[in-house]
């Protein structure tokens, strides 16, 4: 993800699913689904994923799924006129900030990571001195207090964004250019760390450095070992710095200064990117959620919303992907649905690229979406989520 992209979605809803729904309340929501879904209604799905000249869209691909049905469903790209494979690949954004998470809890659970040590003990003068200690639960709970990816850089236009698209950086570059930047004061903190919740992309990029310093390999390697195989998730890949998508793929487009849609689907961003399929992304929240990846008190570390001193949530600032109060655990964000279930997941953004990846802990309903998106403005949220739950709470006539 470039930093125009970084900095949009930290300071909105791009981790938001559907507007209007309200967090979890509870420090560690429950299990049990709420009134069950209806059966998929195929008809309502269809009509949900069509993308309207207000979407910013140039088309989707999505999958649901509940205990024995599958809906799988995609429109017509609008820029090349041709129907988009249902399974087609697509940059996932941050929906790798849910992966990364995995890899740190797997290296919890073996003893070589304490969540409650400090980044700063394990990676002396990573963090300049003006940061207080952060510990690396802090890092995957967005409780860091750490600012930004690039913040205090010059706004890009989108026709800047566009000309330096395959830019890739390190997690050791995008740490230092942003902490310690040239020509310019180096950011601050924005609260003390573990006070408040704030949607944050630099404390991922800190915990990937963690990964590599800890096992001694690269984050690509790690993921893949620890995940991508164990999992079978064939389509799913840690591109680095190679920018050839592979096919079939979802082109991703932004909008120009002109006005005009540039494919970007062949894109830079750092050695965090993921590329991935909704097979794939439907494969890996049902591990998940089935606890396949994680020993069970790493597993809980994924549901757990943080909370003060007096067991209250953690007051969510700047920004309105929770209302007012903490709705992220580890690496994952819970949303309460109109019918009472609670949803578990996350959703992404890369130039060109929204996507989601939710469900419930039971798996009552799971879905994965990717929005071909045209827009460059990721503070919008996605039209094509809120039809979606509409569709998916509407029974079959």
């Amino acid at each position: 993800m470039t930093a125009f992209a970084r900095r949009a979605a930290a300071l909105t809803i791009a981790c938001s699913t559907f507007a209007g729904l309200t967090a979890v309340s509870s420090t560690s929501a429950s299990a049990t689904a709420a009134p069950s879904f209806p059966p998929l209604n195929p008809a309502a799905l269809q009509a949900a994923i069509q993308t309207l000249p207000s979407d910013g869209a140039a088309g989707d691909i999505v999958r649901v799924g509940e205990p024995g049905q599958l809906w799988t469903g995609s429109t017509v790209d609008a820029e090349t006129g041709r129907q988009i494979p249902p399974n087609a690949h697509f940059h996932a954004g941050s929906i790798a900030k849910t992966f990364e998470t995995v890899v740190i809890l797997q290296l919890a659970g073996e003893g070589r990571i304490d969540l409650d040590q400090s980044v700063q003990h394990y990676m002396p003068g990573l963090l300049p001195d003006r940061f207080t200690p952060i510990t690396v639960r802090q890092l995957i709970t967005f409780t860091s207090g750490l600012p930004d990816v690039d913040e205090g850089a010059p706004p890009a236009t989108a026709d800047q964004v566009i000309a330096t698209r395959y830019t890739y950086r390190t997690f050791d570059q995008i740490i230092q250019q942003t902490l310690s930047p040239v020509g310019r004061p180096g950011p601050v903190s924005h609260f003390t760390p573990g006070t408040e919740q704030e949607y944050n992309s630099l404390g991922f990029r800190i915990a990937g450095a963690l990964i590599e310093h800890i096992t001694g390999h690269s984050y690509k390697q790690e993921l893949t070992e620890r995940v991508l195989r164990p999992l079978h998730l064939t389509q799913t890949s840690v591109p680095g710095d190679d920018p050839v998508m592979p096919k079939p793929y979802l082109h991703g487009y932004m909008t120009d200064d002109e006005g005009r849609a540039v494919d970007v689907s062949e894109q830079g961003g750092d050695s965090s990117n993921l590329i991935t399929t909704p097979a794939d992304l439907d494969r890996f929240i049902t591990a998940l959620m089935q606890g396949r990846l994680l020993p069970a008190a790493q597993q809980q570390e994924l549901f757990t919303l943080p909370t003060d001193a007096q067991g209250h949530l953690l007051p969510f600032v700047n920004g309105t992907s929770c209302p007012k109060v903490a709705c992220f655990g580890a690496g994952l964000m819970s949303t309460t649905l109109p019918n009472g279930v609670v949803l578990w997941g996350k959703t992404g953004h890369d130039d060109g690229y929204a996507n989601g990846m939710f469900a419930t802990r039971d798996l009552s309903i799971r879905a994965v979406y990717s929005v071909s998106n045209l827009s460059v403005d990721f503070s919008a949220p996605s039209p094509l989520s809120q039809r979606l739950i509409g569709a998916v709470l509407t029974p079959a006539k």
